[in-house]
């Protein structure tokens, strides 16, 4: 019997995403609203919120971006040997999003895929991930290739939450080879219990948060996931570890704003463990002194740190953050679009060789620190995304419209023996569509 060699360079080999073709811009909404102007477009960093209608769930948007990514890049059902989905989206307390999924796979034969759905906020797809690489890596790899599908639809009350909300899914291919190779074993976690953002309700769409407490929740587990992070590249031999050893990082974005904060709280960690470095000459000494908990409401240190570390996040982070501005929160997907965004912005000659970092926070809470190390061509993948004319191929919706939309999707919420009347004829094209429930529940999906 011959031994297969133990797979190598196991990461991410293709990607695609999917967001809903309507969309609410953030300055129409904040004057509909009656705030301030900028509250949503400055105080939240967002340009534009892509939302779904009742004729899309969770169901439908993971079928679409499946669908979609198989013909794409050409691949054969029959190779995949593990599907798992990332989500917090949950319309089912039983049945997982996987098994809607495997409906894909009926005309191939294969129904021997190993996953189901990994729960935790907005970490699920990077559980999903992790997951995936790891089963790529064990003695329980049958040769085959892995699915990830993460996404959400993040749907808030009507208020201040509102603007924070968005919709999407993306989709990975995982397996050895791979462009894009996750580093082993570089990756430093955090988690513990705290009720920043949960969903107890489940006769309701919407969370219950905590606001302040989950900004210093995020932060917190940035903190600790980074300084884990740090400690095992510097055991690997990296010499004077910082952000510095990265050339690009990705976060979690529940807003754009937030992302700025988490940079700069990163160079604020640097400064803590090398604060004799040049680039902190001009930081006041008593920051150093400062108790960690005190910090993470110290406005005047969060200022210090982001001016520094603008022409840094210019660089690093900014760059991924189109899909975030111009869609919202993704929940589960937020740091893949993050990833897609960063991938389509910059050549891939300029991506060979560089080390991605990826920060993942999902509230209750569980986080993770990680990267990518880019080491093949990413060429194909971004001509698949083809991210700017998806995007400028959106229906824009009036707040007055968005309002009675999300009303509605409210109203009609677990409704049994339903109909949604959405318009199918405004989804893109190829999208799969909620067509009914029927009186035990049970959906039916459709493709336009």
């Amino acid at each position: 019997m011959t031994v297969a060699s133990h797979p190598e360079n196991i990461g991410i080999r293709a990607m695609d995403v999917y967001f809903p073709r309507k969309y609410v811009d953030q300055v129409e909404l904040e004057k509909h609203d009656g705030v301030s102007t900028g509250k949503y477009t400055i105080g939240l960093g967002q340009e534009k919120m892509s939302f779904c209608d009742d004729r899309e769930d969770i169901v439908s948007i993971c079928m679409t971006v499946v669908s979609t990514f198989m013909k794409k890049f050409k691949l054969d059902y029959k190779n995949i040997g593990r599907l798992e989905v990332g989500t917090e989206t949950i319309i089912d307390k039983s049945k997982s999003t996987k098994t809607f999924l495997m409906s894909l796979f009926k005309e191939s034969g294969n129904f021997s895929i190993e996953g189901i759905d990994t729960t935790n906020a907005c970490y699920g797809g990077t559980s999903a991930l992790f997951n995936a690489c790891q089963w790529v890596d064990s003695r329980a790899w049958d040769g085959r290739l892995a699915l990830v599908v993460c996404g959400d639809i993040a749907v808030y009350a009507s208020g201040n939450a509102r603007p924070s909300g968005g919709a999407g899914v993306a989709c990975m291919l995982v397996g050895p080879n791979a462009p894009l190779v996750l580093e082993f074993p570089f990756r430093g976690t955090f988690m513990e219990h705290v009720y920043d953002f949960y969903k107890p309700d489940l006769s309701s769409e919407f969370p219950t948060v905590d606001g302040p407490l989950s900004v210093v929740s995020y932060i917190r587990a940035l903190d600790f996931a980074y300084r884990a992070y740090i400690d095992k590249i510097e055991l690997a031999g990296v010499v004077n570890p910082s952000l510095l050893s990265l050339d690009y990082l990705v976060f979690h974005s529940p807003y754009t704003k937030q992302v700025v904060k988490a940079f700069a709280r990163l160079i604020y960690n640097d400064f803590l463990r090398n604060p004799s470095d040049s680039q902190f000459a001009d930081v006041p000494r008593e920051f150093f002194n400062e108790s960690r908990e005190s910090s993470y409401t110290n406005k005047v240190l969060e200022k210090t740190f982001i001016n520094i570390s603008k022409p840094l996040f210019e660089k690093m982070t900014a760059p991924s953050l189109y899909l975030a501005k111009n869609i919202g929160n993704m929940y589960t997907a937020s740091v893949f679009f993050g990833l897609a965004s960063l991938l389509s912005a910059s050549k891939p000659s300029e991506l060979l060789g560089r080390r991605i970092g990826m920060f993942s926070y999902g509230s209750g809470s569980a986080a993770s620190f990680y990267s990518f190390k880019v080491v093949g061509d990413i060429s194909q993948i971004v001509k698949n995304l083809d991210l700017e004319a998806r995007i400028n191929d959106r229906i824009c919706v009036s707040p007055n419209q968005f309002e009675e939309i999300m009303s509605h999707r409210e109203n009609t919420h677990n409704s049994v023996a339903y109909k949604p009347v959405g318009d199918v004829s405004e989804l893109f094209p190829e999208t799969y569509y909620l067509e009914s429930i029927d009186s035990m529940y049970r959906r039916e999906y459709k493709q336009v």
